[in-house]
């Protein structure tokens, strides 16, 4: 086991990612290890570690090229995400939704998380809608004494829930990459296929958010502090900039739809906003450098992550680790748990669930195979273990968007606020039910 590339490879990056080493170095140094260990060799040649390593990262760049959609459509996204930020459609939605979201505790969070889910596929924008809407909110929320650890896991929900459930926005990128991989593997299933089997992600997630709404109903002191917040609500009104930007986001939500295409919905959406207004064509640059600014750094890790998994397939290291995990897996049951707080460790090193499938579906594969796996409960294996850890981990999206937004006055701590009840409430869960869906499929 120790003498294996693929295990030595992977702990070797959750080692380098734990002490908080740059995510994209940690995925190359693990994958040249990887390729030197293996020794990896242009064909014929005897072992020689300088063109060991020249060859690894030649295989490297070549399996960097699977994920070429994937990164130009984050790309694009974070421009239609960029173009939105500088508009005012969500100060706006914050003044048309505020009278009704007021009412109670449970009216407020559960709109907080039907909003974040709204961003992940009707309006992809991600995380940039957070430091524009939550801050507003701060002084509401410490008048209705929220406890804003309840709000983090909504704000979580909301942006982890329908990219692992609804193949629609950052749901259909999440698809797409696990169509992809699966298939690199041998795994042939389309996108529908997917979305038959992945819904059910979404159950203890729903349950995760009750039972931190059930936890943190307390009520919870803030004290209010002055901070440069919005000009009031009631004067801002929906202008050429707004109008253009809604026409591209409803142009770029059709088009995804009707032709399952997330970069060319994103395109023709960032196009539409230039024609129609949302987008200054003389600030069309400030706007493509604010978006390649928001994902451009989750760009390239998409990229390096499928280099990584092609040099991992390049081994010949899966099929023995396989055969050792599935000796101590004790059964599907086993393997199921093994596999899942597996993709825990990695996804919260990395900080992506969109960078963990690639590295993962090259071994659970086989893996879930070897143990009798159903093609469902494999795909749904894959996913569940490439999402689990999103939540909780330090370096995830997911996590730094909410505290970016709730401790805009300095009361909210990203660890203890966000992390740890985010990881409880949303990864026990995800790898419970996991399992047992696993075992039922």
């Amino acid at each position: 086991m120790l003498n294996n590339p693929v295990f030595v490879s992977i702990i070797l990056m959750l080692i380098l990612c734990i002490f908080r080493c740059n995510v994209m170095l940690s995925i190359i140094i693990s994958a040249l290890v990887a390729g030197v260990m293996a020794g990896i060799m242009p064909d014929g040649e005897s072992f020689n570690i300088a063109k060991s390593l020249i060859q690894t990262l030649s295989i490297f760049i070549e399996g960097m090229k699977g994920n070429l959609e994937t990164a130009l459509s984050y790309i694009l996204l974070g421009v239609l995400a960029a173009a939105i930020s500088y508009t005012n459609l969500t100060t706006i939605l914050i003044n048309k939704i505020s009278k009704f979201i007021t009412k109670s505790k449970i009216y407020f969070v559960v709109a907080i998380a039907i909003i974040s889910c709204f961003s992940q596929n009707l309006v992809p924008v991600h995380i940039a809608f957070i430091p524009i809407l939550i801050p507003p909110l701060l002084g509401i929320m410490n008048k209705m004494q929220i406890d804003r650890r309840m709000v983090a896991c909504a704000l979580t929900f909301g942006l982890q829930t329908p990219y692992i459930s609804i193949p629609v926005g950052f749901g259909l990128l999440f698809f797409s990459i696990l169509k992809k991989e699966m298939a690199n593997n041998g795994l042939i299933v389309e996108i529908s296929k997917i979305a038959s089997i992945m819904w059910m992600a979404a159950i203890p997630m729903i349950i995760g958010l009750i039972l931190a709404i059930i936890i943190f109903k307390k009520p919870k002191i803030y004290k209010d502090i002055d901070q440069n917040t919005p000009q009031n609500l009631d004067d801002i009104k929906m202008g050429i900039k707004e109008w253009g930007a809604l026409i591209g986001i409803i142009v770029a939500f059709i088009i995804q739809i009707c032709f399952k295409s997330l970069p060319l919905g994103a395109l023709l959406g960032i196009v539409a906003m230039i024609i129609c207004g949302g987008i200054s064509y003389k600030k069309m640059d400030l706007v493509f450098d604010k978006g390649i600014h928001i994902m451009g750094f989750i760009a390239f890790v998409m990229l390096v992550a499928a280099g990584y998994g092609a040099i991992l397939r390049e081994t010949g290291g899966i099929n023995e680790l396989v055969n050792t995990v599935a000796s101590l897996a004790g059964g599907k049951f086993g393997g199921a748990v093994l596999m899942l707080i597996i993709g825990l460790f990695i996804t919260i090193g990395i900080g992506s669930s969109f960078g963990t499938i690639p590295i993962i579906t090259a071994i659970y594969y086989p893996l879930a195979l070897k143990l009798g796996f159903s093609t469902e409960a494999i795909i749904l294996l894959i996913g569940i273990a490439a999402a689990v850890g999103d939540a909780g981990s330090p370096a995830s999206d997911s996590t730094l968007g909410p505290t970016s937004g709730l401790n805009f006055d300095g009361k909210h701590n990203h660890i203890y606020g966000t992390c740890i009840p985010t990881f409880v409430f949303f990864n026990i869960p995800l790898i419970i039910f996991g399992a047992i869906f696993a075992m039922i499929l």
